[in-house]
């Protein structure tokens, strides 16, 4: 068998030429690895046959020869099929001579060479996935502190960050029993992707947009429209745990995900003092909790999108939304108070709701109206100059 060791490698690198299109494919460098592989393969068979007692590690004298490189470009079923041309070569040559004994040796060996294989590739796939979990950790904690480096769309890419366009930050509890693929799996069901990080008892999730696999632009049409962020927040909140579930606003990409982060987290932090929130409940509801907490971005945020808006609208609009709000929200107490009909009072609080999206006749938006006209005034006041001493 040492003597024929040579030409038994020369017809198995034959062989998978001619029965696997994939090696034919590959570039020289890498048919040449697998070249190695299958001659250490057969060196391995011999030194075994003839001391059996030297089974163990065969994985190492086989596998070994091979550059990393190999495993993430052949894969596990690949390897199967080099083995199984290996063991047929080497059948077809030997065992006419060697008897049963030499073909029940074979049939041992190549069960060990099978198992070895199958061991390499699960201990590659396992570092693999904790590598991820860890790539993965610092990505959300880079993107929920806000600092960014030139590195992070490169690690983005090693995740295999499906995501395109905007994203959103869901941020609740952590359940006992957090079954990522399954979140993972859920996502994909929506049509989005997400990026998952656990910080102590919160489990936070940067969601975004992601193409439907395999479709192409014009198979879309037709199709049902997008589920919005807080759509698919609704559909991954049995994946969380009891307690408030806070979604951050809407941001252009992954890059300004910082922002969604920020307004998630403090929005998760005051939650508790809304009686009734909803869950999940949208970090911008939670604008006046987060003010009171001394959150510069819902302060900000309530004077640009509230305050700013209908001042520059129209002053009588501000002016009877203080009023209406002074009174109770009582259409008449207004009405008397601005000496018009109530029926105008009606009219201009449609056209502020038509000018900043917030309605003031309810209740809840109703509180977050009043929290922007106070911090707007005070605002006002704040850059007011003030006049020298004579």
């Amino acid at each position: 068998m040492r003597t024929i060791a040579g030409e038994l490698s020369t017809q198995t690198l034959k062989r998978l030429e001619d029965t696997l299109p994939w090696y034919g494919d590959m570039p020289p460098s890498r048919r040449s690895a697998v070249g190695l592989v299958a001659q250490a393969g057969i060196s391995s068979f011999i030194a075994w046959f003839e001391d059996p007692r030297s089974t163990p590690w065969i994985a190492a004298d086989v596998f070994g020869a091979a550059p990393r490189e190999l495993l993430r470009s052949v894969s596990l079923q690949q390897t199967l099929q080099l083995i199984r041309v290996t063991v047929e070569v080497v059948e077809d040559r030997v065992v006419k001579d060697g008897g049963e004994a030499l073909r029940e040796a074979i049939l041992l060996y190549s069960r060990e060479i099978a198992f070895a294989a199958a061991d390499v590739y699960a201990r590659a796939a396992e570092a693999r996935g904790l590598w991820d979990a860890r790539l993965e950790a610092l990505v959300v904690d880079s993107i929920l502190s806000g600092e960014y480096d030139d590195e992070l769309p490169s690690r983005i890419a090693a995740l295999g960050w499906h995501g395109h366009g905007e994203v959103a930050v869901l941020v609740g509890t952590a359940p006992k029993q957090l079954d990522v693929d399954h979140v993972r799996r859920a996502a994909r069901h929506m049509h989005a992707d997400v990026l998952i990080g656990v910080q102590g008892n919160r489990l936070v999730l940067v969601i975004g947009r992601s193409d439907p696999l395999g479709r192409e632009p014009e198979e879309s049409i037709g199709t049902s429209p997008a589920l919005t962020f807080m759509e698919i927040a609704t559909q991954l909140e049995p994946h969380f745990g009891p307690g408030h579930l806070v979604l951050g606003h809407e941001v252009p990409n992954l890059v300004d995900a910082s922002k969604s982060a920020k307004a998630a987290l403090a929005g998760f932090a005051v939650a508790r003092s809304w009686r009734h929130a909803p869950r999940p409940v949208h970090a911008d509801d939670l604008l006046p909790e987060r003010a009171l907490a001394g959150d510069p971005l819902a302060r900000a945020t309530l004077v640009h999108r509230i305050y700013r808006p209908l001042q520059a609208h129209s002053t009588e609009l501000l002016t009877t939304l203080w009023s209406y709000l002074d009174n109770g929200r009582s259409l008449e107490a207004t009405a008397r108070e601005l000496f018009v009909h109530p029926n105008t009072v009606r009219y201009r609080l449609k056209r502020v709701s038509d000018v900043i999206g917030w309605d003031a006749t309810g209740a809840r938006e109703a509180l977050i109206l009043q929290a922007a006209l106070i911090i707007g005034s005070m605002s006002d006041h704040e850059h007011t100059p003030r006049r020298r001493p004579s």
